[in-house]
């Protein structure tokens, strides 16, 4: 027993800093593809066909751009055409939906949050990366983000999966029985457009199918720290000061 505290004291606090400070990406890692150079000139409109989502799209013009919300982070297109695509070199890429935030339907937040989970057809990845956000490394709970397992007292409702059609009744009578204000957050490139699958006959496409989202959190699947990235955007709560606009 001694041996362990020891070892402990000596190696200090193991819990990361984020988002007080950055959470610097392992080698290898991508993170959100960015277009490289918007002035590489015309693209060819077969680039659109590289990508298995859609997620790229060419003008007639020749301009490209880049739907987030669809991007699985395959890296086709950066293998294909590295000169107009690369993996940007963080783990930040929530992006704010057309609903509002907890924050600006309450004011100021200063309580803790409660989150419902719902997996509506996930493949299982997201939850994986979910679960670890209540683990000592990255302690979400000390940021007073908590599960709940009832929607009475969920404040965000945390949803994963392209929403199969079993599961559409309960998504939307959970965010019913969730009280004033709430919010909705799509986990994953499947919660956030459909993923491979898109809209068909199993899955809505996507959770903006069924429910209006506050909060797209895209990856396939995202990363913890991108999770809490668009929990803290969710909540109106201070996130990383030091992240890309």
């Amino acid at each position: 027993m001694l041996a362990w505290i020891l070892r402990g004291l000596a190696q200090g606090r193991a819990t990361t800093a984020y988002p007080a400070r950055a959470e610097q990406p392992p080698a290898g890692f991508h993170g959100p593809v960015e277009l490289r150079d918007p002035d590489a000139g015309p693209a060819p409109a077969e680039l659109a066909l590289i990508c298995p989502t859609g997620a790229i799209a060419v003008s007639a013009a020749g301009a490209v751009e880049l739907e987030h919300r669809r991007c699985i982070r395959c890296g086709e297109c950066v293998r294909a055409a590295p000169e107009r695509f690369a993996f940007a070199r963080r783990h930040e890429l929530a992006i704010g939906g057309p609903s509002r935030s907890l924050a600006d339907q309450a004011g100021s937040l200063e309580r803790s949050i409660h989150i419902r989970h719902v997996d509506t057809g996930s493949d299982g990845s997201e939850e994986w990366e979910i679960q670890a956000l209540w683990n000592p490394y990255y302690d979400i709970q000390r940021l007073g983000f908590f599960l709940t397992s009832s929607p009475r007292h969920a404040d965000i409702l945390l949803v994963t999966g392209p929403v199969t059609g079993p599961m559409r009744g309960p998504l939307e009578r959970t965010r019913e029985l969730m009280p004033e204000p709430k919010a909705v957050v799509a986990a994953g490139t499947d919660a956030c457009s459909g993923g491979l699958a898109g809209a068909g006959g199993l899955t809505a496409g996507g959770v903006d199918r069924v429910l209006p989202v506050d909060v797209y959190v895209p990856g396939s699947p995202p990363s913890p720290i991108a999770l809490l990235d668009g929990l803290l955007l969710a909540a109106g709560m201070p996130r990383f000061e030091g992240r890309p606009r």
